[in-house]
């Protein structure tokens, strides 16, 4: 099975952190990175992209992707 996450947060070291902890329970990088400044808030927002191939696994809605 193959899961995808997009990791969403304000432009910060939690982001970094987040992606960081991603990478070492065996995410990958999908794509680059993306950042939008979100004028109603006054921050910057940060994006990535992340995908991780889980043998012997059936995909549901259910699925808690965090968890992986």
């Amino acid at each position: 099975m193959r899961l995808y996450r997009l990791i969403t947060e304000p432009d910060s070291s939690e982001f970094c952190h987040r992606i960081t902890q991603a990478l070492n329970r065996g995410w990958e990088l999908y794509g680059s990175p993306t950042m939008t400044f979100d004028a109603a808030k006054g921050v910057t927002m940060c994006g990535q992209a992340v995908v991780k191939v889980v043998p012997d696994e059936e995909y549901t809605r259910e699925t808690k992707l965090g968890e992986w």
